[in-house]
């Protein structure tokens, strides 16, 4: 038995400020029947009552920075029988377009836009995913925009300040203003330092840091994260990084009231496991789930325990919850 055959498609949503943000989706269709049916008959078997119809419930993917999907390669597969899907590119990054207000790099600007794709597909009830700086965004959005979200999905992020527990310590903030003011003085010299990283290189950088474990992952499933960093404009980055560590949703976290879950990677040492750890505490009835040995891409290295994990958070405390509201 096929269950939820899922058709992609894709558009762009408009920004409130004209920026073109590049979307696609993945739409739960009706349960099939692939076998045992005889001549004549349906293919299609009726929703099953207890379980509502998923098509009403939509997952939004935000990504982290410099990204375009590569950490949803295994998870937009394996939850195409569960729920719809939603991905979207960040203003600047792969096929969005830059940000038509060059001051609107901030969390919030992203915050926004993830309602304009909401918005652009209907705006169904939503379950924000976020990964890394997606957490902030996710977490963001909810915040600004609270009508419809019936959960949230915390991987490997922070609530913000980013910049300031990088590694565990505020190494970025203290680097990240003297990048800033060399990449406005000389834009031109760091582009072309910053487009000419060889992909293979920075892999082997990472791995020898223990910024991945070679383990787990497989090297094609972060070759194409590394392909695409060099056509971000590293400016634009550095700005969109210094605001990604200036936001916090710190003050909000005991205010959220739609069911969570977070996961961390035991070895992160990008957004450390204690902030993942912090915000369960702050967060009502969160559940928190520790990848054992997993690093900031734990989503890739162990994709078989991730996505049953959010599979099974959104079977258990999301659908089963929609459903029963239908029905009351």
């Amino acid at each position: 038995m096929q269950i939820g055959a899922a058709e992609e498609e894709q558009t762009f949503a408009v920004a409130d400020d004209d920026t073109k943000l590049f979307v696609r989706s993945r739409i739960v269709g009706p349960r099939r029947i692939t076998s045992g049916i005889a001549e004549g008959e349906s293919s299609e078997a009726p929703e099953d009552p207890a379980r509502g119809d998923r098509r009403d419930v939509r997952v939004f993917l935000c990504d982290g920075i410099l990204c375009d999907g590569f950490i949803w390669k295994y998870l937009w597969n394996d939850l195409a029988d569960v729920v719809s899907l939603t991905h979207w590119h960040y203003r600047g990054h792969g096929r969005s377009g830059a940000p038509h207000d060059p001051e609107r790099i901030d969390i919030a600007a992203h915050a926004d836009d993830l309602m304009a794709v909401r918005r652009k597909v209907g705006d169904p009830p939503a379950v924000l995913v976020g990964h890394s700086m997606g957490c902030q965004v996710a977490l963001e959005a909810y915040r600004r925009h609270p009508e419809g979200v019936r959960g949230l999905v915390l991987i490997c992020g922070t609530f913000g300040k980013v910049t300031s527990t990088f590694k565990g310590l505020p190494v970025l903030d203290m680097v990240l203003p003297k990048l800033l003011d060399l990449a406005l003085k000389r834009p031109e010299m760091v582009r072309a330092v910053w487009s000419r990283i060889p992909p293979e290189l920075a892999f082997n950088v990472a791995a020898k840091m223990g910024e991945i474990d070679l383990a787990q992952v497989q090297r094609e499933d972060i070759m194409p994260y590394l392909q695409h960093v060099p056509h971000v404009d590293f400016p634009l980055f550095l700005r969109m990084l210094h605001a990604a560590g200036e936001h916090t949703a710190g003050d909000f976290l005991a205010q959220i009231d739609v069911p969570t879950l977070i996961i961390t990677g035991e070895r992160d040492t990008f957004t450390p496991a204690f902030l993942a750890d912090s915000m369960a505490k702050s967060i009502a009835g969160a559940e928190l789930v520790v990848v054992k040995n997993g690093t900031h891409v734990a989503a890739l290295e162990q994709h078989e325990f991730v996505d049953a994990k959010i599979r099974d958070f959104l079977e258990s405390r999301v659908l089963s919850k929609s459903s029963q509201e239908e029905r009351s």
